[in-house]
C-alpha cells in the first residue's frame, strides 16, 4: 500500500465527507448493476455464456476452474454472513466474537488460497495455451484484471488486520454502513475508521459489480433450471419400424 493511494482516498473522503466514495458510489453501482443486466438479457441473450474453452484445453481447465468456483463460492457466502448478519444476531445464538473471529479467519483464509490460487491457474492458462489466448478478449482482461485486484486486496486486507496486525472488526463498522444502503438511510462515517485495504476492497468490489453485466460474469446468476424439465435427444433408433407408415421412397433407413 503507497502512501500516495492512502493519501488520495483520504482527500476524496474529507473533500466530500465520505458521500462521494460511500454514498453515490454504491448507489450507482448498484443501479448499474441491475439495469446493466436487465439491458443484458434483453439485447444480447446470445452472449449470456461463458464463451466455455473447454475444447481448446482441459488438464487446466480441470484443476483451475473448481478450485477457483469453490473458493470464490464460500468467499461470497462469508461475506454474505459478515455483511447481511448483524453481529448482535450471532451474539444471540451464542457465538461469540472470538469463535466468529477464527472461524472466519481460518475459513476465509482458506477460501482466499483456493480463489487466487485457481485463478491464477485460469489466467496462466489463458496466457499460455495458444487457442485459449486466441479467444480471449479485452473485455475479458479487464475482467480479469478487475477480478483479480478485487480478491487480491480483499485477501490482503484480511491478512494484514487479522492475521500480522492486531485484528480489526469490520462487523462494527464495514457491515453497518453496507446495510445502510440498502435501509436506504447511508452512514458513510461509519467508513471513516476503517483500515485503508478494507476501503480499497470496498471501492474495488463496487466497481467490479458495476462492470458486471457487460462481462462474462453475467453467468453465475443463471441457473440452469431449464435441464431438469429439457426432453431427450434421440440421435439414433434401435426400432426396426419407425411409425405406422412406410417410409417415402429415398428416405428409407440403411442397414447400419
Amino acid at each position: 500500500m503507497t502512501a500516495s493511494t492512502q493519501r488520495l482516498i483520504l482527500a476524496a473522503e474529507a473533500g466530500t465527507g465520505g458521500t462521494l466514495l460511500w454514498v453515490v458510489l454504491p448507489y450507482l453501482a448498484l443501479a448499474i448493476f441491475v439495469l446493466g443486466h436487465v439491458w443484458r438479457y434483453r439485447y444480447d441473450k446470445f452472449g449470456w455464456t461463458t464463451r466455455s474453452s473447454q475444447l481448446y484445453e482441459r488438464r487446466l481447465l480441470r484443476i483451475g476452474s473448481p478450485l477457483f468456483h469453490f473458493g470464490i463460492i464460500v468467499v461470497l457466502l462469508g461475506h454474505i454472513g459478515g455483511l447481511v448478519i448483524p453481529k448482535s444476531w450471532t451474539e444471540a445464538a451464542g457465538i461469540s466474537e472470538h469463535t466468529y473471529h477464527i472461524g472466519a479467519v481460518v475459513l476465509g483464509t482458506i477460501a482466499g488460497v483456493a480463489t487466487v490460487g485457481g485463478l491464477a491457474i485460469l489466467i496462466y492458462r489463458r496466457r499460455t495455451v495458444g487457442p485459449v489466448f486466441s479467444a480471449t478478449t479485452r473485455n475479458d482482461k479487464a475482467m480479469y484484471v478487475s477480478l483479480a485486484l478485487t480478491i487480491g486486496l480483499g485477501l490482503a486486507a484480511t491478512v494484514a488486520a487479522n492475521v500480522v496486525g492486531g485484528g480489526y472488526d469490520y462487523r462494527e463498522t464495514i457491515s453497518p454502513w453496507f446495510r445502510s444502503i440498502f435501509y436506504f438511510q447511508p452512514d458513510p462515517d461509519l467508513m471513516s475508521g476503517a483500515p485503508v485495504l478494507f476501503k480499497l476492497h470496498a471501492i474495488s468490489a463496487l466497481l467490479l459489480f458495476a462492470a458486471w453485466p457487460f462481462t462474462r460474469l453475467v453467468h453465475m446468476l443463471t441457473a440452469p433450471l431449464g435441464y431438469l424439465t429439457r426432453p431427450y435427444i434421440v440421435y439414433r433408433s434401435r426400432d426396426v419400424q419407425l411409425g405406422a407408415r412406410a417410409p417415402h421412397r429415398g428416405w428409407e433407413r440403411t442397414g447400419s
